[in-house]
């Protein structure tokens, strides 16, 4: 039987330490994964912290192509976050790395320890500019397009910073 390649989208973001050097280890550590290939990537946008506390956040999105099991992804994503040295000390506490799976191909996955779409993306500029960036006729299930949600968050300021290689 021959494995199934996913689209996933995985939401990057940092707001402590060397941010942009972060930002573009998580990119190459996204290469490392068990059978996955980054496939594109969005520019690094600069944004004030949203829910959240500390400095301005440096956020980006890839896309990548995977065998890997939305479960078996997170397990990656959770890794790659502590390699950076996250802690979860209280709920969005400032952070070395995050790394959300925000999409799995068009799957709609409400788990305990994983939501897919990621619950708060469809509210969030910084999530939506980046992937806009690289897949602009995406539809995210069950909310509507990255274009139609961006237009109802014009409120919210996010700016280009640069691109990743």
């Amino acid at each position: 039987m021959i494995a199934q390649q996913h689209t996933a989208y995985i939401g990057l973001g940092a707001n402590l330490g060397n941010r942009l050097e972060t930002i573009s280890a998580a990119v190459n550590a996204l290469r490392k994964l068990p059978h996955t290939t980054v496939t594109k990537t969005s520019a690094v946008y600069v944004t004030a912290p949203v829910d959240a506390d500390g400095d301005d956040y440096l956020n980006a999105v890839a896309e990548i192509g995977t065998l890997l099991t939305p479960a078996e992804l997170l397990a990656g994503l959770q890794a790659i976050e502590q390699q950076f040295g996250r802690v979860r000390s209280y709920l969005n506490a400032p952070r070395t790395l995050d790394c959300d799976l925000l999409l799995y191909d068009q799957q709609v996955i409400d788990a305990p320890d994983l939501q897919v779409p990621h619950p708060r993306m469809h509210l969030r500029a910084f999530v939506l500019v980046p992937l806009a960036e690289i897949a602009p006729d995406m539809a995210i299930p069950d909310q509507g397009t990255v274009q139609t949600l961006l237009n109802a968050l014009a409120d919210q300021k996010v700016k280009k910073s640069v691109d990743l290689i």
